[in-house]
C-alpha cells in the first residue's frame, strides 16, 4: 500500500494530540524508513518529551553484579548452556566499592543487574539493598535481577528497592515460545510484572526490536500491552546477536525502525522514562545520541569494576570503554550536550511520581 508523506505525517500530528492510533498506523510508523517523515516523527517526540522534561538527559549507574543465570534464552551471551563464557559475580564489597565510586562521580540511581543467579539470596539482596539505602539516602536503587516470587519483590520493597526493570521481550506468546525454552512461561513473566506494580515499584518493561520471528505485528502488540501495564520505564533496544548463542546466525535489529519505535513510545507515553541503551550505541557510533533526539532521556553508564565488564556479554560487540563507562561521564555529558541536551544527576523520578 503506498502512503504518501503527508498522511504520515498527520498520523504523527494526531498521535500527539491524542497519545493513540489504530494497529494499521502503527505499523506503518514503526517499518517507515522514509528519512523526511521519520525525522518528523522524531522532532515531534522531542517536544514532546520536553514538555514532561525538558532538555535533561538522566544518568544511571548500572552495575552489572552477576553473569551466571540459570535460563538458557536462546538469544542471551550469559545463558546457562554457554560454556564459552567466563563466569564471576561480584560480592558485597565489591557493589558497595561500585556506589561510593558512583556517588562521587555525581551519580544518584544505581541500577543492580545481572542474570537470575541463585546465589543471591534474598537475604543477601535484602542486606545490601539496605546498606546502600543507609549509606546514600538521597539516591534510588533500581534492581534488574529477572523473575522472583511476589514475597522476593516484597521483601526487596521493603528493603528500599525503588524501582524494578524487567523486559517483557514480547506480548506475543507463540513468539515468547520462540525466543525461550519450555521452562519459561510467558504467563509468569507477564504476572511479575503485575506483581511489582501492585507492590508500589516503579516499574520498566521493554522488548527487543528486531528479534528472530517478530514483525511489526508483534511490536503494536508489545505496545497495547505496555498501554494495559502503564509503567514507569520503557526499555527498547535492538535484537543483537551473540556468537554462542543459537540465534548467532540472524541480523541485527534495524536502527531505523529502533529509532521509530522510541519515537512512538515517547508520543505513546509522554510521561514515561526511556533509555538510550547501550545496545544501541553498540548498533550505530551514534546510536545513543540519536536515542535521544528520538525521545529517549535516559542513559546508564557502566559503573562495573573494569575486569567485568566484557564478561557481561549479552551480545557480541558491547561497547565497554568510551563514553558507555562511568568514569568518563565528561565525555557523555559533553556528547549528549552536542545535540542540544544536558546530563542532570538527581534521582530523576518519573514525572509525576511520589514516593509514599
Amino acid at each position: 500500500m503506498n502512503i504518501d508523506k503527508k498522511q504520515m505525517m498527520h498520523w504523527v500530528q494526531q498521535i500527539e494530540k491524542n497519545s493513540n492510533a489504530n494497529d494499521h498506523i502503527l505499523e506503518e510508523l514503526i517499518a517507515c524508513k522514509d528519512q523526511e517523515v521519520a525525522l518528523y516523527l522524531y522532532n515531534i517526540a522531542a517536544e514532546a518529551r520536553k514538555k514532561y522534561y525538558g532538555r535533561d538527559v538522566y544518568v544511571r549507574g548500572l552495575i552489572e553484579i552477576s553473569n551466571y543465570c540459570k535460563n538458557d534464552c536462546y538469544y542471551c551471551g550469559i545463558r546457562r548452556s554457554n560454556k564459552q563464557l567466563k563466569r564471576y559475580r561480584l560480592t558485597l564489597e565489591e557493589i558497595l566499592k561500585c556506589c561510593k565510586d558512583g556517588y562521587t562521580l555525581g551519580f544518584r540511581t544505581f541500577v543492580l543487574q545481572g542474570g537470575e543467579d541463585t546465589f543471591y539470596s534474598d537475604e543477601i539482596l535484602c542486606g545490601l539493598i539496605s546498606s546502600i539505602k543507609t549509606a546514600y539516602s538521597d539516591c534510588a536503587v533500581t534492581l534488574s535481577l529477572g523473575e522472583k516470587s511476589f514475597d522476593s519483590y516484597q521483601a526487596y520493597f521493603r528493603a528500599g528497592a525503588d524501582r524494578y526493570l524487567l523486559r517483557h521481550e514480547t506480548a506475543n506468546e507463540e513468539h515468547y515460545k520462540k525466543l525461550h525454552p519450555d521452562s519459561m512461561s510467558f504467563k509468569k513473566r507477564k504476572q511479575c510484572l503485575w506483581d511489582l506494580k501492585k507492590i508500589g515499584y516503579q516499574v520498566g518493561a521493554g522488548c527487543m526490536i528486531g528479534s528472530p520471528g517478530q514483525n511489526t505485528k508483534n511490536l503494536v502488540e508489545d505496545i497495547r500491552f505496555l498501554q494495559k501495564l502503564k509503567p514507569s520505564m520503557i526499555g527498547v533496544g535492538p535484537f543483537l546477536p551473540h556468537e554462542d548463542t543459537p540465534f548467532h546466525i540472524y541480523p541485527k535489529g534495524d536502527l531505523t525502525e529502533c529509532l521509530n519505535m522510541i519515537a512512538l513510545l515517547r508520543l505513546l507515553f509522554p510521561y514515561v522514562l526511556l533509555p538510550s541503551t547501550t545496545a544501541l550505541g553498540t548498533l550505530h557510533p551514534q546510536g545513543r545520541e540519536l536515542g535521544i533526539q528520538a525521545g529517549a532521556n535516559v542513559v546508564m553508564p557502566n559503573l562495573s569494576p573494569t575486569s567485568v565488564r566484557k564478561l557481561y556479554a549479552l551480545y557480541d560487540d558491547k561497547i565497554c570503554t568510551g563514553e558507555e563507562a562511568a568514569e568518563c561521564k565528561d565525555s557523555l555529558e559533553k556528547r549528549i550536550e552536542s545535540v542540544g541536551y544536558r546530563v542532570v544527576t538527581s534521582r530523576g523520578d518519573v514525572y509525576g511520581f511520589h514516593k509514599k
